[in-house]
């Protein structure tokens, strides 16, 4: 295995570990949480959603490094999470931003089905990463 897939599935794999342990774990504990109510638990998504995506971007930007300077000749499924992310971000992060901000304003909004989406595409993700480590393991 070359520098840049060993560092690619590095990343790919703290990439994974993120997002199982925040979208998959974090987030639906936190409102099972004494005390924490609706509109806390929003503002405490809504800030470690931020971060993680914001960390998933760097840790997608180094992948693309690694692979492009490494020449792994696997972009697929790393793309197919790549474009996962794009669409998270601009797609269906605006829909639940909006949700968020009428309750944590005070008022009554209807659930957001963009959580379905924003979950099935962290389905995807996961699902893609696994496949691009292992891909790049076998190198």
């Amino acid at each position: 295995m070359n520098n840049g897939a060993a560092v690619a599935v590095a990343l790919v794999f703290v990439w994974v570990g993120m997002v199982l342990g925040i979208s998959f774990l974090e987030a639906p504990l936190k409102f099972r949480a004494p005390g924490v109510t609706l509109s806390i638990g929003l503002g405490i998504g809504r800030l470690v959603f931020r971060a993680l995506n914001a960390v998933e971007v760097v840790l997608a930007a180094g992948i693309a490094v690694a692979l492009a300077v490494g020449d792994a000749g696997e972009w697929v499924a790393f793309l197919v999470a790549a474009v996962a992310l794009v669409v998270q971000l601009f797609a269906v992060r605006p829909a639940l931003t909006r949700r968020t901000n009428a309750v944590l304003e005070g008022l009554d909004a209807p659930r957001s089905r963009a959580h379905f989406a924003y979950i099935g595409l962290e389905v995807v993700k996961v699902v893609a990463l696994v496949v691009a480590g292992v891909v790049l393991l076998s190198v």
